[in-house]
């Protein structure tokens, strides 16, 4: 009996599949005719990488003819008599592939971040080397094929979240004296006599503005490790986690008022109740005549200098940068209403304090 050569067998075995699976999946589309259009437009019609990665993005509907395409692929490629042709088909294959996985990587980071936004800080401890430049390229990518204005701005907020978290996490690296400082507060927590002293060490670090981003890193790394480890006890895990929780709560306790304020109005969707709430923001004037003990009041100077601190960190990446991974990322919804309140600010209320002392030294001048 005669041995089929492998290009044959292996041609014979892609028709097979495709004849058991070739079943229509849209209107006058088999899945052979499906994947024939997504090799036609990946070819010809939109052959850049960065075109194939806006069809590659959602992989739930990729996952569906990821398998059928490799096929089709490989069964067109072996039923080609043109060699220019047939390689293009192989080449395509293998480069979709590979971007494939890599999309399959960034998705599943994604994944575990959405799982765990209270912790995103943890997750940058533990896979650092995978909140690459592609993957917030991934994030904005995805963002842009998103109709809902609203998902788009949720995602927007999460890769903000996660570049801040880099940033702290490759700052406080570099800084080897900042560590061994954070290290000596770490162990003195860790000696603590029982988890209520540790728990209140953290308070006084925190209270007399010891409780610095070298810290929090240590802490949030540990809990990090020990979250994962399979050797830890229980209890050890429990002490960890309590010591983080501590230290989460702390840093909510201690974060500037003007920060919680930005978070509040960054929150309001409406732009005309967002301007009526900077508006009542300021009303005061002096903080000693707030009447709403839970109210968070400032000055237009003020908010409008945190304002400026937090864009600056998105300004780098025009500049050379620590933060690697800002190059990539595109302005979010969140940064944009970030750049409204700014001219809101400037517009309605510095200008206008200008304005109004330039008119009172005319006036003394006239008045001399």
């Amino acid at each position: 009996k005669p041995i089929s050569s492998p290009r044959a067998s292996n041609s014979a075995t892609a028709r097979l599949e495709e004849d058991q699976v070739d079943v229509e999946v849209a209107e006058g589309y088999t899945i052979t005719k499906f994947c024939d259009r997504i090799i036609d437009v990946f070819l010809n019609e939109k052959p850049r990488v960065k075109e194939w990665r806006k069809f590659l993005v959602f992989r739930e509907e990729w996952n569906k003819y990821r398998d059928s395409f490799y096929s089709r692929c490989c069964s067109r490629a072996d039923s080609e008599d043109d060699l220019n042709l047939k390689q293009r088909y192989i080449a395509l294959s293998r480069k979709v592939k590979k971007i494939d996985e890599e999309m399959e990587r960034h998705s599943e980071l994604l994944r575990e971040v959405q799982d765990s936004p209270t912790d995103i800080g943890a997750v940058v401890a533990r896979r650092r080397k995978d909140f690459t430049g592609e993957f917030f390229s991934y994030l904005t990518t995805l963002s842009e094929m998103y109709d809902s204005l609203e998902d788009r701005d949720a995602l927007a907020r999460l890769g903000a979240r996660c570049l801040s978290a880099v940033s702290a996490y490759d700052n406080t690296l570099e800084t080897v004296e900042n560590l061994d400082s954070a290290q000596s507060k770490f162990d003195e927590i860790l000696n603590s006599p029982s988890i209520e002293v540790a728990c209140e060490k953290i308070k006084s670090f925190a209270k007399a503005k010891e409780l610095d981003s070298s810290l929090v890193l240590l802490i949030t790394s540990a809990w990090a490790s020990a979250k994962e480890s399979k050797a830890l006890k229980n209890e050890v895990k429990d002490i960890m986690y309590r010591i983080y929780k501590a230290t989460k709560s702390s840093l909510r306790s201690i974060a500037p008022k003007e920060i919680k304020l930005l978070k509040y109005l960054l929150n309001i969707t409406d732009p005309e109740e967002r301007f009526s709430a900077l508006a009542t923001a300021f009303s005061p004037g002096d903080e000693r005549e707030a009447k709403d003990p839970n109210a968070l009041y400032t000055t237009p100077k003020e908010l409008h200098k945190w304002i400026k601190i937090m864009l600056d960190a998105y300004h780098l990446n025009k500049e050379d940068t620590e933060i690697r991974e800002a190059k990539q990322l595109t302005e979010p919804v969140v940064i944009q209403r970030l750049f409204i309140l700014q001219d809101t600010i400037e517009e309605e209320y510095l200008e206008k304090d200008k304005s109004q002392t330039d008119k009172k030294d005319e006036d003394d001048k006239v008045d001399l």
